[in-house]
Formats: C-alpha cells, structure tokens, sequence
C-alpha cells in the first residue's frame, strides 16, 4: 500500500512499518549485476525474517547503512538514534570510558523498519545481550587473497576436518564477498579471552600444519598470496556478519548458510546467493538445528593440546 508522499505501507505482525522512498535504487545494475531498489531490499527481508531472526533476537547489532546506495558514503551505526520507535529494543553495553546503546533485532517489524533506514548490511555480536561477556558462537573467517574461492573451499574442507577431530560441530556460511565463515556454537559459559585464545590455537595448528597455503599473520604483506585464517572477531564488542544478511555489493549477494555437502558444488562461490534466491536456499534449512548443539571447550582444548603434542 503507498501514500501520496510515495512511502510505502508494510504490515508485519501487529505493526504496519512505513517505508520511504520505495524506488530509490540501492544496488545500481551494470555488467551481470541487477538493480536493486529500497523496496527490494524490504521485501527481500521480510520475506528472509523467519529464517534470519534465530540468529539476531537477544544480540546487539552494529548497522551498516547506506543512504544513498552502495557507492554513496557508508555508515557504521552502533548507538541507536533518539529518534527510532519505542518498540524497537536497545541494550546498553559497557565500552571504554562509556557505554553503548546498540539496537536489538528480535522481531519483524524491527527488521524492516532498519532497512528502511538503508541498514543494507547487520554485524551481529557473538553473545546475547544477557551475556555480552561470553559468545555462544566462535568464527572462523576465511579470507583468501583477491578472489580464489578454490583456496577459501580447500581452507574450509582442512578445517571442518580438524574441527570433526575435536568433536565440534561446524556450520558453513557464504559470506557475501570474497570468503566463507565456519562457525561454531558454544555452550555461552566461556568468556571471550577464553574462546579467542582457543580460536588462535585451532588456526595455527593448521597453519603449521599447511604453512605453504595458510596463515595467521594479521599484517597483509606478511601473508603473500595464502589464505588469511582469521580468528579476530572472537573478541567483546567485535562483530560477524549476520546470516541471511545483504551486502553492499554489486547484485546485492546475501550471507547465506549452507551444508558442508554444498561446499563441494562447483558453483558455488562466496557471492553464490543474491536477495534473488537466498530465500529458497534458506528454506533448505542448511543448518538444521545444528546451532542448538552449544558445546564446552574443554573437551576440545584437551584434543587439541593432545594434537599439539
């Protein structure tokens, strides 16, 4: 439903969300990529929000905005502005010398009203706001150098191996630019220099173990052309890309989960979903209650340090 003033009424739940400027263009066409409007945006999230919402409710977000589309300037929006609703949840967190009052999305009108805002793309932290101290997710992210996914896919399969010899689960997940995320769920009861230093240790064995191909050297030019096992988000007030969000990229490619079989997919790439078809992979269910099966580290710290010798 639209207004005289070309705003667009969307119904979600119990609350109508209105959304301004429907058919300003976000995501300009050219070359293979397609154009992408505001509008898109909104009902590529309202029609993701069932899949999307288990991996946002109880988590502040940093918001990526873009205003005036992916090549006007960007804003990384981590306190939440006087002016949004009421209903729309706040936590506040502590931050050196202060504290921060990060937006919470836990519903869908929340999520329409934030892509309303041009909030193209949201960070989410790795613990809820009851535990800000203790992340009930781990990342792996990995970063190629330029654009070689055949690196990313065999970085993964090395991984998702030595992860399966520490009996963790592991999850998969595009991340809608050049690499892929590998994520593990925890049980929340470790603080983060806890799981940081688990996450540092698991990334150098591999290193060591294929020095020619991998790295965990945090500086670019002492990485050369191999793949960068970065494990720098593991860390309070630090932030991942959330699954089944958009980014601000040409084509409009979507952070999208899916199995490790999927990894073997010729096909795939790490922009491989778009807001045109992330929805019907979503409704795959790639993960499949996998994120439920929060585990403690100790169990694995003491398989690793066995590895270690």
């Amino acid at each position: 439903m639209s207004g005289a003033d070309g705003t667009r009424k969307v119904r979600a739940g119990r609350r109508t969300v209105e959304v301004h400027r429907p058919d300003k263009v976000l995501f300009p066409g050219g070359g293979d990529a397609k154009e992408y409007t505001k509008g898109d945006l909104v009902d590529f999230y309202r029609a993701v929000a069932p899949f999307m919402l288990p991996h946002l409710r109880g988590r502040p977000l940093m918001l990526e905005r873009h205003p005036d589309g992916i090549e006007g300037p960007t804003f990384m929006q981590k306190n939440t502005p006087e002016h949004y609703p009421e209903w729309i949840p706040r936590v506040e967190v502590a931050k050196e010398g202060g504290t921060v009052r990060h937006t919470v999305c836990d519903d869908t009108p929340t999520l329409l009203y934030l892509a309303d805002q041009a909030s193209i793309t949201l960070h989410r932290w790795l613990s809820r706001a009851d535990g800000v101290d203790h992340p009930d997710r781990l990342v792996f992210d990995l970063d190629p150098w330029g654009d070689d996914f055949e690196a990313v896919r065999e970085a993964a399969r090395l991984l998702g191996e030595l992860l399966d010899e520490l009996e963790l689960p592991s999850a998969l997940m595009t991340t809608g630019s050049r690499g892929l995320h590998v994520i593990v769920p925890l049980n929340g009861r470790h603080d983060f220099d806890e799981v940081r230093a688990f996450a540092r240790d698991v990334a150098d064995q591999l290193a060591a173990a294929h020095p020619d191909r991998l790295t965990t050297a945090a500086r670019k030019k002492e990485r050369g052309e191999r793949l960068y096992l970065d494990i720098q988000r593991n860390a309070y007030a630090q932030t991942a890309v959330a699954p089944y969000t958009v980014r601000p990229r040409p084509g409009a490619p979507v952070a999208t989960p899916l199995t490790w079989g999927q990894l073997d997919d010729p096909e795939l790439h790490a922009r491989r979903w778009t807001i045109a078809d992330a929805v019907e992979q979503a409704r795959t269910n790639p993960w499949s209650g996998l994120l439920n099966r929060g585990r403690a580290l100790g169990p694995a710290r003491r398989r690793l340090n066995a590895l270690r010798g």
